[in-house]
């Protein structure tokens, strides 16, 4: 593979018009949708006081997306995907107005039905966030040139991993000091913002077919290119199993309140480590690409994220633990970055929805279901122990690959 994605120049992507006008408006979308999940939590909380309530948030979300993912990996390849994103942002933002109204003028209608209403309208974002997901990961592709991919991937990431910190910390300041109006207010101008930004940058063609295709032969010629594909195939499963074994996430606040005694302060901090990492090494990356020998990068990071996570188990110390949080979220920076560029790398245009819906799906499962593995693992073995065993896990899925995808291994960009 060329080296060329090895730019010298760090900022070459976003010297691009278009691709400018899409980093700015992914991350005003990213900070509405995360700034939303947040208020809606609270939301539920305050009117159910139940730790199941707010489960079922996330499982209104999922389960449509889930659902509606392949195919809308196959209508990404078939219909212009600024349009689609379009139309997933404007459903973005009607469902922001609905709730800003329900929870201020016509907050009756949360009285009668509860937090019915609400999941009702994730269950519709979690709609649009299958049409949206796989169609704005094709079009980011169509917006720079196939030297450029890596260090398009790189901005690309850190814009959301800036909006993902960002937008959950503005949703609960807002909430907090202004209330639920003003906070949804904010979530429907930052949608409103991003899908200003999204009309600004250029319309691209559809890409080109062969031959019409019924539904199910498209959608399973994306499924059969992913599992044909050894590097492809080997890099998501990598990603997938480090997050479904190696991520503590979901049991921080055992962590915080048996393990480190810090309480809510220390968990906001705990939480906010590895993305800090994330963010920093995006920045790094984008100045020092880890494109040359990529695949032992990938190997090597995906594992460093592993030996954190157990290193963080048997951490006693605040600091030492918030600072292996912070290694754990550079690792994972890296095996993000090369991941998202090798898939638009070993992708054809035509093909660059569908083989974006499968990817997905695996990301999809191994942070919804990694949240379970943890919490049942935690259960049954024991906090510390359960950690220790996800750890672990990931090391052997990464020895197993080095043997299994020997393609994977030696890939150089």
């Amino acid at each position: 593979m060329e080296t060329s994605l090895s730019s010298t120049d760090a900022y070459a992507s976003l010297k691009i018009r278009d691709f400018k006008w899409f980093v700015a408006a992914r991350f005003l979308f990213t900070f509405s949708t995360q700034m939303q999940s947040v208020v809606v939590g609270w939301q539920i909380y305050q009117l159910t006081h139940s730790a199941l309530s707010l489960g079922f948030i996330g499982l209104a979300e999922v389960v449509p997306f889930f659902g509606i993912t392949l195919f809308a990996g196959h209508i990404a390849d078939i219909v212009h995907r600024k349009k689609i994103i379009l139309i997933s942002n404007i459903v973005y933002f009607a469902c922001a107005v609905i709730l800003l109204f329900i929870s201020t003028s016509l907050d009756i209608v949360l009285s009668v039905h509860g937090a019915f209403p609400i999941y009702i309208i994730i269950f519709i974002t979690g709609l649009a966030r299958g049409f949206m997901t796989p169609a704005q990961t094709a079009f980011a592709a169509q917006l720079v040139p196939r030297g450029l991919f890596g260090n398009a991937s790189t901005w690309s990431s850190l814009a959301w991993q800036t909006a993902e910190v960002t937008g959950p910390a503005a949703g609960g300041l807002i909430y907090g000091f202004a209330g639920v109006g003003s906070a949804y207010s904010v979530v429907a101008i930052m949608s409103a913002a991003g899908f200003l930004f999204f009309t600004l940058i250029t319309n691209m063609p559809v890409p080109e077919h062969s031959s019409r295709e019924s539904v199910m032969k498209s959608i399973r010629g994306g499924l059969k290119f992913v599992f044909s594909r050894q590097i492809i195939l080997s890099a998501l499963t990598l990603d997938m199993f480090a997050v479904f074994f190696g991520g503590a996430v979901s049991v921080l606040p055992i962590f915080a309140d048996q393990i480190l005694h810090t309480g809510a302060k220390g968990l906001g901090f705990l939480r906010a480590a590895p993305a800090l990492g994330e963010i920093l090494m995006s920045v790094y990356q984008a100045h020092h690409p880890f494109f040359e020998k990529a695949g032992r990068n990938l190997l090597i990071c995906v594992a460093g994220f592993g030996l954190s996570m157990i290193l963080f188990a048997v951490s006693k110390n605040f600091y030492l633990s918030l600072s292996l949080l912070l290694l754990s979220g550079l690792f994972d920076n890296v095996s993000v970055i090369i991941r998202a560029t090798i898939i638009q790398i070993f992708t054809p245009d035509e093909m660059r929805g569908r083989v974006s819906s499968v990817n997905g799906i695996f990301l999809g499962s191994s942070n919804e279901l990694g949240s379970f593995e943890s919490g049942v693992a935690a259960t049954l073995m024991g906090l510390v122990p359960s950690v220790i065993f996800g750890g672990t896990m990931t090391l052997l899925v990464v020895a197993a690959l080095r043997k299994l995808a020997p393609k994977l291994k030696s890939l150089t960009m």
